[in-house]
Formats: C-alpha cells, structure tokens, sequence
C-alpha cells in the first residue's frame, strides 16, 4: 500500500507540477487576484505592489547563486571527489545510500541550512555515482528532506532574531516581547529538540521505504569528467594564469580574516560565512586560480533557476505584504483567519499551518515572520501561549512547506542536475508525514 502511494504522489507531481518557473508565474496570478479580492485595491496598486517586490530579492539571489557554483566548485575538486567517493564507496545497498543521503541533509541542515542543501547534493550526486540500482530522484529528495528541519536548528532566523532582542525584535512581535529570547527557550526547548528527534529518526526510515522496485540511476552525462588541460606557460601572463604562489597568499589574506571573524562574533555560521567558506575551501582543493575559475565556470549553468525565478518570487512577496490604506493585505488577512479560528490549545498548530500557507506565496523564513509575527505573537498572549512558542510555531511552519516550494531546492536541484518534478512526489510524502510529526509534538507536548 505505501508503495502504491509513493507511486502516485510521483505520479501526480510528473502529471500535474508545472516547471518552475511556470508554477512562480501560476503563484503570481493566483496572489494578484486573491489581493484584489481581499484587500480591494485596483489593479494599478496590485502591479505597483508586484513591480516594486520584483527586485526586492536582489541580493539574496546573488547570495544563492554564489552558493551553488562555489558549492560545485567545491564538489569538483579532485580532493574532495576522491574523499567523497571513498566515503561513497562503503556505502553498498540503495536502502542505506537512501538513508544516509538523509541523515547527511538533516545534520548539515540543523547545522546551517546553506550547507545542509550544498552539501546534501554533493554527497548524493557521490553516493549515486558508487552505489549501484539506486534511484537517483529519491537519494536527491532524500538530501532535501533533511532541509525541512533547518528552522528548528542554528540558523534558524526566526529564532534567531529572538534571540537578538532590540527595537527591530520589540516591533516584528507586535511590541509582545521587550527582552531576547534566550536559544534555550527556542532551538534548544525540549519541544523543539523532540521534533528534530523524532524527524531524523522518522524521515530516513520513510525515504528508505519508498525506493521504487524500478529505479532511475543518474545519467551518465552527469558524472562525466572534464580532463583538466593544464596551461602553456610561454609567457609570463600564463605562468602567473597557473601560479599556486598568488593563490597561497589569498588563501593566507582568507585565513587571516576568519580568525579575526571568529574571534570576535563566535562560530556563527552565517549565509555569507558559509559561501566565504566554500569558496576559500574550493580554491585550496584546486590549488590554483586558474583550475578554480574553470571550476566556477562549468556550475555556473545551474544557477539559471535563481537568475530567473527569484524576481518573480520578489513580486509575489510584494503582492502578499502590499497594503491598502487601512493596512490590510493578503499576509495580514490569512494570519487574521488562524488566530481568530484557534483556541489556546489550538493555537500553536494554527500558527504552524497559517505559516506554511504563507510560505508558499513568501519563501523566506525572516520576511514571513516580519509579516505574521506582529499579529501572530500579541494574539498568542492573549490566549495565554508564551511567544516563543508561537514564533517556533511559525517557524516550523515556514520550514514545512518547504518540501512543496521549489524556490528553495533550486540550489540543490542546480548542482544536482535534475528538475524539480523529478523529486517532488517523494517530497509531497515527506510534507505528509513531516506535518503530522510536528503537529503531534505542538499539539500533545506544547
């Protein structure tokens, strides 16, 4: 029976889930009219709110596309092939290359959710090369799963900013909270830690069992290796092109400068440190600018997703938060509906579900929370639900659906080599079975 339903949420998502970015441009009509309806703003203010929410995600895009190609890079470094490919190598049966594409997803994740999705590709495009009869799809979907549990972990922005405390914290809660938030009270409650538990002892054993009887390996075109044809060195422009001694010194001028960085804010693994990280460590793997440009060059084709959807998925934040004079939007007018359908019991899965409702319109854990948490957080006051609890409520929720929104597997996706449809069936199980682990723990426990 459970093969049955893999087989048709695969199905389904073959059948029916649009490409990408046909599905953003589906997502954006659907914003725009559900604004005009709920908001009663004209058509010229709902294109206002989208042409100004178009290039809203600029930066972050650029940050996105950096991680991919210096995560390839950093992949295809002959040194850490060899690495990944002997650790591949102990690995023999699909089921346990399923389960521990998983677990590599899940810890990266809780780590940081830049390198959990990084790293996650990489080791399943290594374990797929080595393990034979295993479906590629599912070991990619696999790494990603463990992604839905990055909200929960020590990048989490939402507890994060908790934890900052400020004028900015006082105003994204609505003025409910005045002090930080200690992480002790967010990632490191034992609610929160139940749930990350129960997800890494549940999801690899969940992916494992919906291996499919006939497997799709990866194709063999992308697990081609380019010869590296080392440069003439005529001249003293291409003695300095392949030069190992400029690179040293970068290397030394980067090593310098994350002493220093550590030293005074802590290990705190930041997106930019993460991307810093990959590319200084991609540079040391190769050894010389040269060999690295080249490197950098061959993964830039996979950033095309990025270039092209974030745009349009800044136009769709500025859709949902864009509000009319009274300061009603669509954001505002979904949040509204949970805390006025939820009791103090209930509460706390209301804020989960409203937030994964939102993220599929707004795919980013500190602008949704910018949105609902100054409705979200004094109303779970009122009903006596202390705001730590609402936040993580939020922010799981923000994680969840996640599993269902393409924007953020387009790294993955990119350096892994596939579509999204070719991995989001198993991703709609894991969104089932996710949702009713985490809904459990904040229903029973919370």
């Amino acid at each position: 029976m459970f093969s049955a339903i893999t087989n048709a949420s695969v199905q389904l998502v073959n059948r029916y889930l649009p490409s990408p970015f046909v599905f953003s441009i589906v997502l954006t009509l659907i914003a725009f009219v559900v604004g005009l309806a709920i908001t009663g703003q004209n058509v010229i203010a709902m294109a206002g709110h989208w042409g100004n929410g178009l290039w809203s995600l600029h930066s972050f895009a650029m940050q996105m596309a950096l991680i991919l190609v210096t995560g390839y890079a950093f992949a295809s470094a002959p040194f850490i092939q060899r690495l990944l490919d002997n650790i591949a190598s102990r690995i023999h049966s699909p089921s346990t290359a399923i389960i521990v594409s998983t677990l590599v997803g899940l810890v990266g994740s809780w780590i940081n959710w830049g390198f959990g999705l990084i790293i996650g590709a990489i080791f399943a495009k290594s374990l797929a090369k080595k393990v034979a009869n295993v479906d590629y799809p599912l070991l990619v979907a696999a790494a990603y799963s463990g992604f839905v549990i990055w909200h929960g972990g020590f990048s989490g922005s939402i507890p994060l900013t908790l934890s900052s405390g400020g004028d900015t914290l006082l105003t994204l809660s609505g003025n409910a909270i005045t002090e930080a938030v200690p992480l002790s009270q967010t990632v490191f409650a034992g609610y929160n830690l139940l749930i990350v538990g129960l997800l890494v002892i549940i999801l690899p054993l969940l992916n494992r069992f919906m291996h499919p009887k006939n497997p799709t390996v990866i194709d063999p075109k992308l697990i081609k290796k380019e010869a590296y044809v080392s440069p003439r060195r005529d001249t003293p422009a291409q003695r300095l092109d392949d030069s190992r001694i400029i690179a040293v010194i970068l290397l030394a001028l980067a090593l310098m400068y994350y002493i220093s960085e550590f030293g005074s804010n802590g290990f705190n693994l930041g997106l930019n440190i993460v991307i810093g990280l990959f590319l200084f460590i991609g540079l040391l793997s190769h050894g010389t600018l040269e060999r690295y440009y080249r490197a950098v060059n061959s993964g830039i084709g996979g950033i095309t997703g990025i270039v092209l959807l974030f745009p349009f998925y800044g136009g769709i934040m500025g859709i949902m938060t864009g509000a009319n004079a009274d300061g009603i939007s669509i954001s505002t007018q979904v949040t509204e509906f949970f805390v006025n359908s939820a009791s103090a019991d209930s509460f706390p899965i209301f804020a989960f579900l409203s937030a994964g409702l939102v993220n599929v319109f707004v795919p980013s854990g500190g602008g949704q929370f910018a949105v609902q948490g100054p409705v979200m957080i004094p109303a779970g006051v009122e009903l006596g639900v202390k705001p730590a609890v609402t936040a993580m409520a939020i922010a799981w929720g923000d994680a969840w659906t996640n599993m269902i929104q393409p924007f953020w597997a387009l790294p993955l996706l990119g350096i892994a080599g596939l579509d999204a449809r070719a991995i989001m069936g198993y991703c709609l199980i894991v969104l089932a079975v996710s949702g009713a682990i985490i809904m459990g723990v904040f229903w029973l426990v919370v």
